[in-house]
């Protein structure tokens, strides 16, 4: 069904407390327009929109109007795409992830997924998480910093995705939360005169939701139903910037080309796709990797909302207005979105059917919770490697590559030093052929006996002579067995021809080419002059013939001369090739070798981390005893005190009625020993 993108703006609260000296940003319901100091407004710059929010707006309202509809659908199998788009210090960070006190995008629809999946118990889903950051065009992996650079790739099963991107599979919003905010670790920001902390990387967190239908009569699953798999994109792009009002410089000015570049190709994919279907030329998606990734959000199958945030200032009126105008093109963009169901095992929900079945008899028990969490942990083991078996199939689909590539190279250098080496040796057989090309000539201009070539034995071509009549007829084969005609042996082989009016049949005389004016009177004086001057022209001729073949031969040996020095350069070409490729192949084996050693210290660090834990628990106990081994004595030494304090007492109280039973035995003795003088 096609709909329109749902465009807001959003005005943050303004940071300078100067007043508006010439014009200024007024709101009024879904519209938002520039007017001057004394409120009459300026024609042109007044904008409409879905939703406009002021400076008062908290990221509650602004994701109940504009991303809570996208969210759900995703949830529903459609997928859905939100992003934040404005210059530099705007407020897109804070839209998207927002503060303790008022959360933004992004952590609203975590919560709000899991929400509306705890309410759907007709369906069992899988969710699997991944964030990324595109920083200098390069796509890094934030939930591991050792994958960067990643490929995008495309196929009729996934899409367009990014390859060897980790994915974790979880199962409730702190999971997500947590991933979240070690993601957040790894981001880049760099602080510029507009903003303390910027963000330097565009990011894309994204959420692919799997689900099925469960069978309510049997309880189990049914093998026919289709699979619903939806992307929830939610993108947090870096804010354009000019360098006059950042200060940027080195690193920072880097990354703004960077940042200005992708947005630049963002806003024409934007103006093309706003353009309607019949004016619309082919769309650059593949001029930047961001808007490669968002492909499928714009223009595409997708639900798309986009919060342009803007700031108030005077000052960014010209940045506000490039915002607004991209607002406005992008609110022209139509999507066709649908619901995504997928037939095949390509869903990783349906390839862990049977596991899932397995361990969800084992739920039934008292060790629910533990099972649980065994059954994340185990389809967190199963994606990763299948994460590694993906990363390690296209690392050695590049070394096969590579390798052909090598390999296709060696072979045009090794045919192209043949043909080099056949040049020569052509250039050289032509030489020599010249050559012995100019000596019959010599010979046959000084009136000399001239050469004939053989063909067998007792046999030789003969030349028609000029002054010899033609035949009547044909020579019978029998009688004319040695002697072939010039016509017939020059068609059939091409070969040396004997010009039998220079042959010398006797050795004494000596032969003239051509007769004397008193031999052949039937020739005139006239013909003879001119015969002669035809041969003195071909004489000259022959002669320039032979200084052109002259110069053609040194001009041959100077490019044999190059040839031969090319062809010890690609030699030597070849020879660094080979270096290099056993280079590499030493590199590749060292690095194997350093991972080996890496893999076996990380396992030492794990024993040392597990005994050092053991040995914590150990004293933790050992000290917990002691604890309370103190604490009893000094609950004892309370009570002694307490017994000594008693004692005390009842001792005192003793010595005094011991001391007046001693006073009283003392009087009662001193009145016997009165007495006792008294009888004496």
């Amino acid at each position: 069904m096609a709909e329109k993108i749902c465009v807001a703006v959003r005005v943050r609260p303004s940071i300078s407390e100067e007043s508006p000296s010439g014009t200024f940003w007024k709101i009024e319901d879904n519209r938002i327009s520039l007017h001057k100091l004394h409120g009459t407004p300026i024609s042109g710059l007044s904008y409409a929109f879905d939703h406009v929010f002021d400076e008062s707006c908290s990221n509650s309202k602004v994701y109940e109007l504009l991303t809570k509809d996208v969210i759900h659908a995703a949830v529903d199998g459609f997928n859905g795409t939100a992003f934040a788009y404005g210059q530099t210090s705007s407020g897109k960070t804070y839209t998207m992830n927002g503060s303790l006190n008022d959360p933004g995008i992004i952590h609203r629809a975590v919560n709000d997924v899991f929400q509306k999946i705890q309410m759907i118990s007709d369906r069992e889903f899988l969710i699997r998480v991944s964030y990324m950051e595109i920083y200098n065009e390069e796509i890094n992996d934030l939930f591991a910093v050792e994958n960067q650079k990643l490929p995008i790739h495309e196929s009729l099963e996934r899409g367009i995705f990014v390859a060897g991107l980790r994915e974790e599979i979880v199962n409730n919003a702190e999971q997500v939360i947590k991933l979240l905010e070690s993601g957040e670790v790894n981001r880049h920001f760099g602080e510029t005169n507009m903003n303390a902390r910027s963000s330097r990387s565009h990011t894309i967190f994204r959420m692919v939701i799997e689900s099925k239908g469960i069978d309510t009569g049997s309880g189990d699953y049914s093998s026919s139903d289709a699979i619903r798999v939806s992307i929830l994109n939610l993108v947090d792009l870096a804010g354009s910037e000019r360098i006059a009002k950042t200060g940027a410089g080195g690193v920072r000015l880097k990354e703004g080309k960077y940042i200005n570049k992708s947005l630049m190709v963002l806003g024409n994919v934007i103006n093309k796709l706003s353009n309607g279907a019949k004016q619309r030329a082919h769309i650059p998606y593949r001029d930047s990797k961001l808007t490669r990734i968002l492909q499928t959000a714009l223009g595409g199958n997708a639900k798309t909302s986009i919060i342009c945030t803007v700031a108030p200032e005077e000052v960014h009126v010209e940045e506000t207005k490039g915002t607004l105008q991209f607002a406005s093109r992008a609110k022209r963009i139509t999507n066709c979105a649908q619901v995504n169901e997928i037939l095949t095992d390509a869903a990783l929900l349906k390839r862990q059917q049977l596991e899932i079945e397995d361990l969800r008899r084992k739920l039934q028990g008292s060790r629910s919770e533990v099972l649980e969490q065994e059954i994340l942990k185990l389809r967190n083991d199963m994606l990763k490697y299948e994460l590694e078996r993906e990363k390690l199939e296209m690392e050695l689909e590049e070394e096969r590559r590579s390798h052909k590539e090598r390999e296709q190279r060696i072979r045009d250098q090794q045919l192209k030093i043949e043909n080099l080496s056949s040049l020569v040796s052509d250039g050289d057989r032509s030489s020599s052929q010249d050559s012995m090309k100019e000596s019959p000539k010599d010979e046959c201009n000084d009136f000399k006996t001239p050469c004939f070539k053989e063909t067998s034995n007792n046999a030789f071509v003969a030349k028609r002579s000029n002054y010899s009549e033609l035949p009547d007829f044909s020579p019978l084969p029998d009688s004319f067995s040695n002697v072939a005609d010039e016509d017939t042996w020059f068609k059939m082989n091409k070969g040396y021809i004997a010009d039998l009016d220079s042959l010398q049949t006797t050795p004494a005389r000596k032969v003239q080419s051509f007769p004397p004016q008193d031999i052949t009177p039937d020739c005139s004086n006239d013909n003879y002059k001119l015969e002669l001057q035809n041969l003195k022209t071909q004489l000259e001729l022959v002669i320039k013939e032979k200084v052109e073949l002259q110069r053609k031969h040194e001009e041959e040996v100077q490019i044999n001369s190059r040839l031969m020095g090319e062809i010890c350069e690609l030699k030597q070409e070849l020879d660094l090739s080979n270096n290099s490729s056993e280079s590499s192949k030493q590199r590749y084996g060292n690095l194997e070798t350093e991972f080996q050693k890496l893999k076996e210290e990380r396992d030492s660090l794990l024993q040392t981390v597990s005994e050092s834990s053991k040995n914590i628990t150990f004293l933790t106990d050992q000290k917990e005893n002691i604890l309370k081994d103190l604490n009893c004595e000094v609950q004892r030494r309370k009570d002694l005190e307490v017994e000594i304090k008693q004692f005390s007492v009842a001792f005192a109280s003793r010595q005094r009625s011991l001391a007046s039973i001693h006073g009283e035995f003392k009087s009662k003795i001193e009145k016997l020993r009165a007495e006792n003088l008294v009888r004496y």
